[in-house]
């Protein structure tokens, strides 16, 4: 889908904001794994496992390419990394266009 250069450019700017916040999330979930009931070893394979799995989500690594822009973005808020709140600032038509996608 083409995008304008307006949203590639905005989207860019937020999409760190967005994985930051996201990993802040996963760094509670981790401490909380941490500090539970267990043995040392079973709480560091539990964090080891569950590091492995979130390396490969949306909100922690992303390849950003401009025509997969609003495709991207559907996946961030289908994994719950944004909200279409999130997309303030950007265009009528590409929320428009993420709306679409989201609603099939």
């Amino acid at each position: 889908m083409v995008c304008s250069k307006s949203d590639w450019k905005l989207f860019n700017s937020r999409i760190a904001e967005w994985q930051e916040a996201y990993m802040e999330k996963l760094i509670k979930k981790y401490t909380v794994l941490l500090n539970g009931e267990g043995d040392a070893s079973e709480k560091f394979w539990k964090l080891e496992e569950r590091i492995k799995k979130d390396r490969k989500h949306p909100g922690v690594i992303m390849e950003l390419e401009k025509q997969n822009m609003v495709f991207d973005i559907v996946r961030l808020i289908k994994c719950r990394v944004i909200k279409m709140d999130d997309l303030e600032g950007f265009s009528e038509e590409l929320r428009a266009q993420v709306t679409f996608i989201l609603n099939r």
